[in-house]
């Protein structure tokens, strides 16, 4: 009937004609009014396969904290026979190899199948594990001599890790074109020379701790290593995205110049996102006053911590870069702004749960010893090792005598060797190996068996050298080495537990502030705008009124403990006087 009533007002119409116009008038109005497609909605599992996928879930976290309960009684048997000479993350990598050569033999003999349960999943890491441990390390950066160093710590931890990150990838990808070892194209060198960049010097920290060195070293390399995670993952992505395009029509320089426009991006893009999240939470818990309400201020700080993280992963960015700048801001500004019962219990959940997510990560790194497919070649992994300590020593001689040029307390050869030799490698060239997508599946063993023999290499080999080179070379302080003669405590755990870092507890009312810090005539740089305007801005400055209330609160509850533990069933007067 629309024919008819149109070749009525169409008279010199041909009925032909005005089919093939009416087609495509309905062609051309159908792609205007069909939506855009929107993201593909992941199926659901239901029935019986959702049944067993809860199940093996449900095998993979009792597995995950059975491995964690056997490596909390190693740490307590380390600490309660004394055994403070062996790090505790060497210690828990080893068990790891062992419990991984005891699963082996329980499924060779057809025992038991834990194949699913004893992979190490990426995903888990990147969502759950790591998290934890890089606001941990920022959160717990509030001592003034890592402000004081930042100009150093951030050219050692961006251009520095860049600089290992192109020796490594650059001689990998040379050396496969020469025929010396397996060849990797230029993308995929590049990516292992940026993940197998990230250093983790736990057992070094650790000793640096128990021989009291210098505290400008010990700052220099603690504060590169937590920066250097961040940038080693973002250098990292860089290389994954240029994979994913397709650039055969694209000139070096032009990949060049795409990977540092994705590299800028993701780095201050992730760094501003994190330092905002920090500052409104600042200003959230100075202006909204939950410190008579401990529980909602703690639930508050849980919130903003993990906040970053989860916006920056949707919106493309660096989680992991976003959670460390969030975390030094919320140590530096709204861990003031918090109550004396609040500020103890955020730094103990903060050690306990980045330790227990540490313990997990080395504790898998020793199973997958026997729990990967791997393919191992030697030549592979011997100038691989050859190129990270060679990358690590064009990283830290060079820019340590161009900073000493600017810098009051200079960067001594002995500082530079054992910042160079303390470039150990951890978790995290681990988890990222897992988590390229490479193509073929034997390239990808090669990668994840050479970061898993690296990191061994250097945890077991170096790490475990550490304390006799410091001895030897003298880098320790005097009177520490007479106390240190008779007891070294490498138990970074037993540190943890026995001490409250009082110099981050906020007790300084506004008239000390101003007589602490604004009054001071050394304050020079961003210390003196810290402490002149940002400071006063973003924190909450103590009256006399709040700090008795605080004091009576800690009283308070120190108190009520000590009434439970008399009132106890296994109280008894020998107890309280040990306990006193």
């Amino acid at each position: 009937m629309g024919e008819k009533m149109a070749e009525e007002e169409f008279p010199n119409t041909t009925h032909e004609s005005f089919n093939v116009t009416l087609h495509t008038a309905l062609v051309v109005t159908t792609k205007l009014v069909l939506p855009t497609p929107g993201k593909p909605i992941l199926p659901v599992q239901t029935g019986e396969q959702a049944q067993q996928e809860e199940q093996s879930s449900g095998m993979t976290i009792f597995f995950s904290l059975l491995v964690l309960a056997i490596c909390i009684i190693l740490v307590h048997l380390l600490i309660r026979y004394r055994l403070h000479f062996l790090p505790e993350s060497v210690a828990v990598v080893s068990l790891g190899i062992l419990m991984g050569a005891v699963i082996k033999i329980i499924e060779f003999k057809k025992l038991a199948n834990w194949k699913e349960e004893e992979m190490f999943r990426p995903n888990m890491f990147f969502l759950l594990l790591l998290p934890p441990i890089i606001f941990e390390s920022g959160y717990s950066l509030h001592k003034g001599n890592f402000f004081q160093n930042i100009g150093s710590i951030t050219l050692f931890a961006v251009f520095g890790t860049a600089i290992s990150a192109f020796v490594v990838g650059g001689g990998i990808y040379f050396l496969g074109q020469a025929d010396v070892i397996s060849k990797l194209n230029m993308t995929d060198s590049f990516a292992f020379g940026s993940l197998i960049s990230a250093v983790d010097p736990v057992a070094t920290i650790a000793i640096f701790n128990a021989l009291h060195v210098d505290p400008v070293l010990n700052m220099l390399v603690f504060g590169e290593s937590i920066l250097n995670d961040a940038v080693s993952i973002v250098l990292t992505n860089t290389a994954e995205g240029l994979t994913r395009k397709n650039m055969s029509d694209v000139s070096g320089w032009q990949t060049f110049l795409q990977a540092l426009d994705y590299f800028l991006k993701m780095f201050f893009g992730s760094a501003a996102l994190g330092t905002l999240t920090g500052l409104i939470s600042a200003l959230v818990l100075k202006h909204i006053d939950l410190r008579k309400t401990p529980s909602l201020e703690f639930g508050m700080m849980i919130i903003f911590a993990y906040l970053p993280y989860g916006l920056a992963e949707g919106i493309s960015l660096s989680g992991i870069m976003a959670i460390l700048f969030s975390g030094i801001v919320m140590s530096h500004y709204t861990h003031h702004n918090l109550s004396p019962v609040t500020q103890i219990l955020m730094q103990q959940t903060l050690r306990t749960v980045a330790f227990l997510c540490e313990t997990c990560v080395f504790a898998f790194l020793g199973l997958s010893i026997f729990s990967f497919p791997h393919k191992f070649e030697i030549s592979f992994v011997i100038w691989c090792i050859v190129l990270v300590l060679f990358g690590r020593a064009v990283n830290i001689f060079p820019l340590s005598y161009l900073l000493n040029f600017f810098r009051d307390h200079k960067i001594t050869p002995k500082m530079m060797f054992i910042m160079w030799f303390s470039g150990l490698r951890g978790a995290i060239p681990y988890a990222l190996s897992l988590h390229l997508d490479l193509e073929p599946m034997e390239k990808r063993q090669l990668i994840g068996t050479t970061t898993i023999v690296i990191v061994l290499f250097t945890i077991l080999l170096l790490g475990g050298s550490t304390m006799p080179l410091i001895r030897l070379m003298d880098i320790e302080d005097a009177k520490a080495r007479r106390r240190n003669k008779k007891d070294v405590n490498l138990s970074k755990t037993e540190k943890m537990g026995n001490t409250v870092e009082s110099e981050h507890l906020s007790e300084l009312t506004e008239e000390e502030y101003e007589a602490h810090y604004i009054r001071r005539q050394d304050l020079k740089g961003f210390m003196w705008l810290d402490a002149k305007y940002l400071n006063p801005f973003f924190t909450r400055r103590l009256t006399q009124e709040d700090l008795h209330h605080g004091r009576i609160q800690m009283k308070t509850l120190t108190n009520k403990w000590y009434e439970e533990v008399r009132q106890g069933p296994s109280g008894s007067e020998d107890d309280e006087q040990e306990l006193l």
